[in-house]
């Protein structure tokens, strides 16, 4: 796989060795086959074509409030591009480019590095963002310029519904599938709950939907509250929800400024409100220790998924990265990786994006949580979701997820909101 950095760069030593470990990786991964469902659709690229190389334009917060959440995706990225083509790093007979762009969390900036792929760099599909911000900047141009954009780890609602357009795919979850899980937890009739979540896209859309789907379940939300996204001080806020005198607090929350030891100093728990949330990632789930015995769900944990994308996923990744188990977001860059794979097997090497789109609307695809599905509806991909419990065990550095149960893919199907 050939790989242009525009934006950051690496070490030369860190460049050769993770050379070395790709090298060897792909020596040990056994050449991946075209899927039968994929053979014979699509137009056959010619001979000449077929040499020129596919470029997908990968967007991330490298720097910024979610840096560690676009490192991650990034990883999971180029894992997923190895997994995918049995480590030829090409396929149907072209090889695969990765040009990675910081947004450095900033729309306008995401909307600028998107611009240079598509118009410089020539990309055939964008990928991103972190961010759902930066993703909702750059989701019109997908549709400007024809390319298919396929959203990882952006959550919110709107990406794939009122900004929704046909170029847009999603392997990411969205807030709503959080929201169903989180609501199946907690939600009863009668149920006071209060909500915590940062005052944008994603934490406004995340509310809309628990409370949706709570609601249906018969419970009352009590009190909606949003802290700007970048604050170090929930005091203010936790405040609020105390005087709301909720049975429950939902929290959605992401980025490295976490309510969480604000939210055990002022002793909520304490007060007869328990708190609920997603588990987030390793950096996160280390400001919940106070949080052992919470139950609520989360959309990854590496040791949840028995399947043998996930157990190769977390195999390589301790090869590649000292020893470290893949985080929240790094299957979740493997399967965008895999996905857009997916998509070129099954057109023979065609990237046209009208050509690609009736191929993945309704396309499943492999990934370290189980088979997913593009909903042919908005394109959303359905997918497992993990109930959980948060429990201390020994040597470990966070309080686990341990599983509960798994919520099915048609469980957690969020309502179709697009305007198609």
């Amino acid at each position: 796989m050939r790989r242009r950095k525009q934006g950051f760069k690496f070490g030369i030593t860190s460049l050769l060795v993770a050379t070395t470990l790709l090298a060897a990786a792909c020596s040990q991964q056994p050449a991946a086959q075209p899927s039968q469902s994929g053979s014979g659709q699509g137009a056959p690229s010619s001979q000449g074509e077929s040499k020129q190389p596919i470029k997908i334009g990968v967007l991330a917060s490298l720097t910024g409030a979610l840096e560690d959440y676009g490192k991650q995706t990034t990883r999971g990225f180029e894992l997923g591009i190895a997994y995918a083509t049995g480590g030829t790093n090409e396929v149907a007979g072209r090889p695969i480019e990765v040009i990675i762009e910081d947004t450095e969390t900033k729309s306008d900036v995401a909307v600028k590095k998107a611009t240079k792929l598509i118009e410089d760099d020539q990309v055939d599909f964008l990928v991103g963002s972190s961010s759902s911000g930066d993703t909702l900047a750059v989701v019109p141009l997908a549709e400007e310029h024809k390319k298919i954009m396929v959203v990882e780890p952006a959550a919110a609602d709107s990406i794939t519904a009122d900004n929704w357009n046909k170029y847009v795919f999603r392997t990411a979850r969205n807030s709503s599938q959080d929201a169903i899980a989180g609501a199946l937890a907690i939600a009863k009739q009668g149920t006071k709950i209060a909500t915590l979540a940062p005052d944008y896209a994603f934490g406004r859309d995340g509310v809309a939907a628990f409370k949706e789907v709570a609601e249906k379940q018969g419970a009352q939300i009590v009190l909606e509250e949003y802290a700007d996204q970048k604050t170090t001080d929930f005091t203010p806020n936790l405040q609020k929800i105390i005087q709301a005198k909720p049975e429950y607090l939902f929290v959605i929350w992401s980025g490295a400024n976490t309510p969480w030891s604000q939210i055990a100093d002022m002793k909520l728990q304490e007060q007869g409100i328990k708190v609920s949330t997603g588990t987030a990632d390793f950096a996160t789930l280390k400001t919940m220790r106070t949080m052992v015995g919470m139950e609520g769900f989360t959309l990854y944990y590496y040791d949840l998924p028995k399947n043998e994308v996930n157990d190769w996923l977390i195999e390589e990744h301790k090869k590649r990265h000292n020893g470290e188990a893949p985080d929240l977001f790094v299957p979740g860059g493997m399967t965008a990786a895999m996905a857009i794979v997916e998509a070129v097997k099954k057109s023979n090497g065609d990237t046209n994006a009208d050509n690609l789109i009736p191929l993945m609307e309704g396309m499943s695809f492999d990934s370290p949580k189980g088979k997913m599905t593009f909903r042919p509806e908005d394109h959303q991909a359905l997918q497992v979701m993990y109930a959980i419990r948060l429990e201390q065990k020994d040597g470990m550095e966070w309080p686990v997820p341990v599983l509960v149960g798994e919520l099915s893919p048609e469980d957690t199907a969020p309502p179709v909101r697009n305007k198609r």
